[in-house]
């Protein structure tokens, strides 16, 4: 299937000198949610900005739905909704007007059905008459949502949609993710709560220094590149590891009593390594199990691309 998002040797240099992207290929397709992460400065909000036609690249290509970012502007930029990070929007104008009017900016048929079940499922319903001055800042940040799925877009961009947000109104906005991906929008949004992009995405980027150093399905990232530990606890504390444990590389832990094994989802030895304490004589008190979450794969991730 035509991914609807393709991005080929995308470069952006700026006329300082600074060079934020390097050559990005990246293909999104239709339907999926896809998290983009990395550290501040690493290219982020410069990629969505070309490619919602807001910065110019300086070298490669974007198409949307097909068609050219460039040549075909208008094509592709209507196929396209942007929440942007900045809290932009005529303080005096109610949230109705302010929807409304986005919708007209796309050529798009006046569709009042549509502009209330999109506030309705914001919550924005009852606050529809009101100026944007007297909402919260979650609210706003509401709106901008609202405004950016006014004119039905295939693809939107969420960047950094749940900052300086309260729980309440994260949870909404995730919720409306998931409906809007079953209708078949391709979410494509970028965030700092790791969390969210672990719950949420089906594919993860990390891009670091305007590169992108690995795109994969968040399940087999974390099935990969999530280490497994096994804690085992005893009755008393430990001052060395005893020589028979050796071959399995253990750790001491948190607490005196505790040493940690550390395996992959491909390859243990816990087995061999139980019945290697048995022979120690050592006592047992309990076993535990943690795994890698993908905040602990992301900065293992932009700590070895340095």
């Amino acid at each position: 299937m035509e991914p609807i998002l393709r991005v080929s040797g995308l470069t952006k240099t700026y006329a300082s000198g600074f060079q934020a992207l390097k050559g990005v290929d990246l293909s999104i397709s239709s339907g999926e949610i896809f998290a983009l992460l990395g550290p501040n400065g690493a290219g982020k909000t410069t990629l969505i900005s070309i490619i919602c036609g807001l910065v110019n690249p300086s070298e490669g290509t974007v198409t949307v739905g097909g068609h050219d970012i460039i040549r075909e502007y208008r094509q592709a930029r209507s196929l396209i909704g942007l929440v942007p990070q900045e809290l932009t929007t005529d303080a005096f104008e109610t949230v109705w007007n302010t929807v409304s009017f986005s919708r007209g900016l796309f050529g798009k048929k006046s569709d009042p059905a549509h502009l209330e079940h999109v506030l309705k499922s914001l919550s924005l319903w009852d606050k529809k008459d009101n100026q944007l001055i007297t909402l919260s800042g979650g609210m706003k940040r509401r709106v901008l949502i609202a405004k950016a799925l006014s004119h039905e877009p295939r693809i939107l961009f969420l960047d950094e949609p749940t900052a300086g947000v309260d729980v309440s109104l994260r949870q909404d906005m995730w919720a409306l993710v998931r409906a809007l991906r079953e209708t078949g929008v391709t979410i494509i949004l970028t965030t700092h709560y790791i969390e969210e992009a672990e719950e949420m995405a089906d594919r993860i980027g990390v891009i670091d220094r305007g590169e992108i150093i690995l795109v994969e399905e968040k399940h087999r990232l974390m099935q990969t590149l999530g280490k497994k530990e096994l804690v085992l606890m005893f009755d008393s504390a430990l001052e060395h590891i005893p020589d028979v444990l050796s071959p399995f590389n253990l750790q001491h832990g948190s607490e005196a009593h505790e040493l940690v094994y550390t395996y992959d989802s491909q390859r243990n030895d816990i087995a061999a390594l139980l019945a290697a304490v048995e022979q120690t004589g050592l006592r047992l008190q309990d076993l535990q199990t943690r795994q890698s979450s993908l905040e602990d794969i992301f900065v293992r991730l932009i700590g070895s691309s340095s």
